[in-house]
């Protein structure tokens, strides 16, 4: 079954605090979006200022155009997933190996326009496909669902590949991503726009255990 994973997606401090303090007390799980201000616009908190609870599981995806440059300071961090694109300068074989080797799991996510067959040569050695079916620094937006059939394609490649959806997750598409293969639902704004932020996440909740 999936599962929801909320996520935090701030521009200064404060703001991080606000939207850590707002999910930590029901998600198990959650993701942390940076932004490097030219990959992905805008420029989020800066690696080093990350943190999440003690006992809250947490994956950082890093929409930078070269994280291999920050990734001592997120091996430090000691996250349980690092997710980078697939259209990053980076040596991503090399980038995986070193998470691994560190105990920490390794993703890739992909933009609307990136096929699957881009990183055929190199899925083996990630754990995590994120399919992006929104828009990169903001929460909400439309969902592209036609970027579903890329989870259709990537477990074909891998079987044993866990796959997340980032991108305009909500209570009127929670069952079908669930339905399409989707093992993890990143939802920011359905539920860090809420006036009850809890309720938002246990409505996702019930609606994919239908």
């Amino acid at each position: 079954m999936s599962i929801v994973c909320p996520t935090v997606l701030a521009t200064t401090e404060e703001e991080y605090k606000e939207q850590m303090d707002r999910i930590a007390p029901f998600a198990a799980r959650v993701q942390i979006d940076l932004m490097d201000g030219d990959f992905a616009q805008p420029k989020s908190i800066d690696v080093d200022k990350v943190w999440w609870p003690e006992d809250v599981t947490a994956d950082i995806h890093i929409m930078y155009r070269r994280p291999g440059e920050y990734l001592d300071t997120l091996i430090k961090l000691k996250p349980s997933l690092v997710i980078i694109h697939a259209e990053a300068d980076v040596d991503h074989k090399s980038f995986a190996e070193k998470l691994h080797v560190e105990a920490i799991s390794a993703g890739i996510c992909l933009l609307a326009d990136t096929p699957i067959s881009q990183i055929k040569d190199i899925i083996d050695e990630f754990d995590h496909v994120l399919i992006f079916g929104g828009t990169l620094g903001s929460f909400g937006g439309n969902a592209d669902l036609a970027q579903l059939e890329k989870a259709r394609q990537a477990i074909e490649l891998k079987p044993t590949l866990e796959i997340g959806w980032d991108g305009g997750v909500n209570d009127q598409i929670a069952k079908q991503l669930s339905d399409g293969g989707i093992d993890v639902l990143n939802a920011g704004g359905f539920i860090q726009k809420a006036e009850d932020p809890k309720a938002a996440y246990e409505k996702l909740l019930q609606l994919i255990e239908q």
